[in-house]
């Protein structure tokens, strides 16, 4: 009996055992499937929290495009649209009143001793008793002048052409006409230079164009009369485009901008390049290399071409100055958006040394004395050494899709480097004082033009557009020497065009 409750008992046992070996099985699975499951978790919280920086940076990235504003970075006043953004001046206030200042001739209009006509005002009889005036002495004369604009009715001039038979030898002989006199009926130069003058200086479309010739000149000029004359402008300006572009080859320092115009529906580029006194426009379809090649200033170009950090010009050997404009605009936008404070204090140091400059130009120098220089070389790379402290880094993301290349990194980081790398081009003006501290003649130089496209919506042909750009480009040039443009667009259609080329020395130039 003993011995059966044993092996019953041992029995069990092996029973229990077996179950417990079960249990222990079963939870070790269940204990692998929820390792598993955690695993996957912890990949997926992983994941997602790539994914929620990710996403932070494109916000980040989305709100830093909508804070870029005209005041902020190189987008044009025109791109703001109605949410134009307070008044920030970056030019520091100079402590005087508005207005002219003391010294400033001012003008006014004067009275000339001689008077195209002269309108007497007699005296007959007085006023007050009405005794007869007519035999008395003259005491004096009172003048007042009234300058007026005379009827600008067209003249006609007919030009005749003698017509003579020679006795002896039968030979029909005639008068011959002026050289400008090559149709039965034609436009004069002056009619001619004043559409020029009112189409492309003032930009004013055809149809009002039309309508000012025949309101104030009583002319009826047709729109195919319009572009004509400017097509015919443009041709017998074809050398002195060529002049200009030599210059400006020769020229110690140019500066290069382009913008986006539209022609036939399609996107190109205006491209300029000028001095203080010359200007030169080109339309392209490209905006890089390819078109800087087929203007042929730039390959050409041995002297300082300043511009504002567009890469394609650094392909090109010439010397390089950067538009600090540029910069401190820059430096708005990262130091309000991503609270960069270094970029305070290199904008605060770059305007001191402006200031410095110029104070030393008023004076007559004509350099930097070399332990000031050093001083704000090295303060430069400070401020930048403790800059790259501020930037913080973008996190890695292991992403299959993730495009090849160099490693993305934080906007300011992207600054910050440019001035690393190319500290002797944004200083160029320190230690070359012909070297302007902005691009702003260059952008000065195609604002108008832009002003064109906002008034004709495109051009509507290649043609068109260069036609415009030749002179455009000669009137800029015109101006810039000191000369009455219409005058120099009528000298044209005279076949005399303005030529500044001799009187433009090296140092006019720079």
């Amino acid at each position: 009996m003993n011995k059966q409750k044993k092996r019953f008992s041992i029995n069990q046992s092996n029973i229990n055992i077996e179950t417990l070996l079960e249990e222990m099985q079963q939870l070790k699975a269940q204990l692998l499937e929820q390792a598993r499951v955690h695993e996957k978790l912890q990949e997926r919280l992983l994941q997602q929290d790539q994914e929620i920086m990710m996403l932070r940076e494109r916000v980040k990235e989305l709100e830093g495009q909508l804070a870029k504003n005209s005041s902020n970075s190189s987008k044009p006043p025109s791109s703001d649209g109605y949410k134009k953004p307070d008044p920030k001046s970056l030019r520091k206030k100079s402590g005087r009143k508005t207005g002219g200042q003391e010294g400033h001739p001012g003008s006014t209009l004067n009275q000339v001793e001689t008077p195209d006509f002269i309108e007497p005002h007699a005296v007959h009889s007085c006023e007050n008793c009405q005794c007869n005036l007519d035999n008395e002495d003259l005491i004096y004369i009172e003048r007042r002048q009234e300058f007026e604009i005379p009827v600008m009715k067209a003249q006609i001039t007919e030009h005749q052409s003698e017509v003579k038979i020679c006795p002896k030898c039968g030979f029909v002989n005639k008068g011959k006409f002026p050289d400008h006199i090559t149709q039965p009926v034609q436009y004069g130069a002056r009619a001619k230079g004043l559409s020029t003058y009112f189409s492309q200086q003032h930009l004013l479309p055809y149809q009002r164009l039309q309508d000012i010739f025949r309101d104030v000149h009583s002319l009826p000029l047709s729109e195919g009369t319009l572009v004509n004359t400017n097509f015919a402008c443009s041709e017998k300006l074809e050398e002195f485009n060529k002049a200009v572009q030599q210059a400006l080859i020769t020229s110690k320092l140019v500066h290069f901008d382009e913008s986006g115009m539209r022609v036939n529906k399609k996107l190109h580029w205006l491209h300029v390049a000028s001095t203080d006194k010359l200007t030169n426009y080109a339309i392209h379809e490209k905006r890089g290399i390819e078109a800087m090649n087929d203007i042929g200033i730039l390959p050409k170009f041995n002297g300082r071409a300043i511009h504002d950090h567009w890469h394609p010009y650094f392909s090109y050997v010439c010397k390089h100055g950067l538009c600090n404009a540029h910069h401190l605009r820059e430096f708005v936008y990262h130091e309000e958006h991503h609270k960069q404070s270094w970029c305070g204090k290199m904008r605060d140091c770059l305007l001191v040394i402006k200031s410095e400059v110029d104070t030393l130009k008023e004076a007559g120098h004509d350099a930097m004395d070399p332990e000031r220089l050093k001083h704000h070389s090295r303060l430069y790379d400070r401020i930048l050494k403790a800059g790259l402290k501020e930037i913080p880094v973008l996190p890695h993301t292991v992403n299959k899709q993730e495009k090849r290349g160099r490693k993305k990194q934080h906007p300011s980081k992207n600054l910050l480097d440019r001035l690393v790398d190319f500290k002797k081009e944004t200083l160029a003006f320190m230690y070359d004082f012909s070297v302007s501290f902005t691009n702003n003649l260059g952008e000065q130089d195609i604002r108008m033009c832009k002003v064109k496209q906002k008034i004709s919506g495109c051009f509507r042909s290649v043609s068109g557009a260069n036609t415009f750009c030749r002179i455009r480009g000669y009137a800029s040039t015109a101006r810039k020497n000191g000369v009455n443009v219409l005058d120099a667009l009528i000298n044209v259609f005279k076949g005399v065009p303005f030529m500044p080329l001799a009187e433009i020395t090296q140092d006019d130039s720079s």
